[in-house]
């Protein structure tokens, strides 16, 4: 008698045959979940909507997991730094260097210096430099400070761990943005208009890689004000981490600030436009730079520890 006629050893053979299948449906089940909360991202707050309890699908479900539509997040690391470095610096360069050669700094500046009576007439007004200047300063402090109360909540509340990540990364990209615009500013040595000849100073121009003159320290460049506001350009990767759908309201916000903050120093007379632009510039590196560093495109210890919470296969029910 062979080993596939005798009934217990059949029965046994059957057991771990079912078994073997059963963990390999698991297996798939597991990566199929994984694969599903990652993409995810795409339709909302990467594993917030993930409702349980998952019913772990059939094989066949999981056969044709690559007909059910699921959205891709990656795009693969050559195409993201295309997309997020490559271009924008192109087209900067390319701006600035016209900017340069065509003297717009000094043409705009003339421009509104004039119109504003031969006199930087805005310089001391209430809505440029308290509202604007001081006030827009200290929203933007505060609006970190109300981040940083967000991450000390994850700290505290498991349900939010897996906001702790981004959070963390948007208190340190903006930090570090402003900083190194505020660092720029005590090396670069440049003028502000109204310390220009012929803009209300007593100072001669020159451009940002011509000769300074020996004894004298500018602190203008990069706009530091406008950076307040650029700075937040974290909120593009923060929400391409968290919402991808929002990263264009977070760039807007960024942008519209930056541009408010720099239009009005440039009204006052503290800036030229170049510094507007190099501080724009300087902060989406940063922010880009604090992405890639912190590697938040790799899924986090919270995010990995829903896939498994999720991914779990089902008890069987006990018999009443």
């Amino acid at each position: 008698m062979s080993a596939a006629d005798h009934p217990t050893l059949r029965t046994r053979m059957q057991s771990k045959l079912h078994g073997a299948n059963a963990s390999a449906h698991e297996r798939e089940w597991r990566s199929h979940a994984s694969d599903t909360i990652t993409t995810s991202r795409r339709r909302g707050w990467l594993a917030y909507r993930w409702r349980e309890p998952c019913p772990m699908p059939s094989s066949a479900e999981l056969s044709n997991s690559g007909r059910l539509g699921l959205p891709r997040i990656a795009m693969g690391r050559s195409r993201f730094l295309a997309m997020h470095l490559l271009w924008p610096l192109l087209v900067f360069v390319a701006v600035a260097v016209a900017m340069l050669a065509l003297g717009i700094d000094q043409k705009l500046a003339r421009v509104l210096y004039a119109w504003e009576g031969n006199a930087w007439a805005l310089k001391d007004s209430f809505i440029a430099e308290t509202v604007i200047h001081t006030g827009g300063r200290l929203l933007s402090v505060l609006a970190w400070l109300c981040v940083l109360v967000l991450w000390i909540v994850t700290l505290l509340r498991a349900p939010l761990a897996l906001l702790r990540r981004p959070l963390a990364y948007l208190l340190m990209a903006t930090a570090v943005a402003a900083a190194t615009v505020a660092w720029m500013k005590t090396w670069t040595n440049m003028d502000c208009p109204w310390n220009v000849i012929g803009l209300g100073g007593l100072q001669h121009y020159h451009s940002l890689f011509g000769p300074r003159i020996a004894g004298h320290q500018g602190a203008c460049f990069p706009a530091a004000h406008a950076s307040a506001g650029y700075c937040w350009l974290s909120l593009y990767f923060f929400f391409l981490t968290t919402h991808p759908r929002l990263r264009w309201l977070g760039l807007a916000t960024a942008l519209g600030f930056g541009l408010l903050f720099g239009t009005t120093q440039q009204l006052r007379g503290a800036h030229f436009l170049s510094h507007d632009l190099w501080s724009a510039a300087v902060c989406w590196i940063c922010v880009l730079a604090v992405y890639l560093g912190m590697r938040m495109d790799r899924p986090s210890r919270a995010h990995r520890a829903a896939v498994d919470k999720a991914a779990r296969p089902p008890s069987p029910a006990r018999p009443d």
